[in-house]
């Protein structure tokens, strides 16, 4: 049986979105959803906070770029 996948998105308010496998898949919703969204290795660790660390529409691949610098655990490329 596969792991749930480590990538977890979350709004600006706080609720839980949904998880991937990839970082640039995640880039989307995150770009979507907008300022103060987060990406978050599990469900804790903040990995990419919207507005803060960039803008997710700009470049999905520069996001994964950090993404997998700070979450190197786990996370498939």
């Amino acid at each position: 049986m596969a792991a749930s996948p480590r990538l977890k998105v979350y709004s600006a308010d706080g609720q839980y979105l949904a998880s991937f496998k990839y970082a640039e898949d995640a880039a989307c919703l995150v770009a979507m959803r907008g300022n103060a969204s987060t990406i978050r290795e599990g469900h804790s660790t903040v990995v990419w906070l919207e507005g803060v660390d960039g803008i997710a529409a700009e470049s999905y691949d520069a996001l994964a770029e950090v993404v997998y610098h700070r979450a190197p655990l786990s996370i498939p490329r």
